[in-house]
């Protein structure tokens, strides 16, 4: 079977020669540059696996530049959205965004993380502004996001429109995950335990059947 990693468009050296004991051909994204509204979204490096291992790239074992950016369709908005209003699926994010420091270099920058697990008073980590509400039964679907991403002036609105855009991020890529699978015939294939029950529930919500991996990183 060929496989597509995800979330992320890069891995790392020793989860890629894993991937190759597995896996004929593994497929990569090109980094997701979303856009929410015509003011806001992500911006990358446009860099690629071929780029670090163009012999893989020769030889195909690695297949990359499956564009998952620009602004959500309108079937991708209904996708995240379901993922935004399901009580189990929230309930897994949440536990990564406080406990799985992979899962939040995935959503904010190194500098703005504390590698420390649990949020202290004087933590100066982005984390630790959320933890006197319970997020995890905030409502949020993509419109309120957008929104939100116009009025982020007074600490309540940035605070919420930081954590919806987590969410919306975190489920924009599974919803891509899946979409490329379906048109590659390609098995799932992640070292994210996190983002790997994120993925698994969603297929179970949709009845989507689904080869969904995720090997253990271990020592790196």
């Amino acid at each position: 079977m060929n496989a597509l990693y995800y979330p992320f468009h890069l891995c790392h050296e020793r989860t890629l020669l894993r991937l190759f004991e597995e896996y004929t051909t593994v497929h990569f994204r090109d980094f997701m540059v979303l856009q929410l509204t015509s003011f806001m979204g992500t911006t990358a490096f446009p860099d690629q696996m071929g780029d670090y291992y163009p012999e893989f790239l020769a030889s195909g074992r690695i297949i990359q530049g499956h564009d998952v950016s620009g602004p959500l369709n309108e079937k991708n908005v209904a996708a995240v959205n379901k993922d935004l209003g399901d009580a189990q699926w929230r309930e897994i994010f949440h536990k990564a965004f406080h406990k799985d420091y992979r899962f939040q270099r995935g959503l904010f920058d190194i500098s703005q993380l504390s590698k420390e697990e649990g949020s202290k008073a004087d933590d100066p980590s982005v984390l630790s502004k959320f933890t006197s509400l319970d997020w995890k039964d905030r409502a949020y679907q993509v419109e309120s996001i957008k929104d939100l991403s116009r009025r982020a002036f007074t600490e309540n609105d940035g605070l919420a429109y930081e954590y919806g855009w987590a969410l919306l991020k975190t489920s924009a890529s599974l919803v891509y995950t899946l979409q490329l699978c379906k048109t590659h015939h390609l098995g799932a294939v992640t070292d994210s335990p996190s983002h790997s029950r994120l993925l698994n529930r969603t297929c179970t919500r949709e009845g989507i059947h689904l080869s969904n991996s995720c090997i253990s990183r271990e020592g790196y």
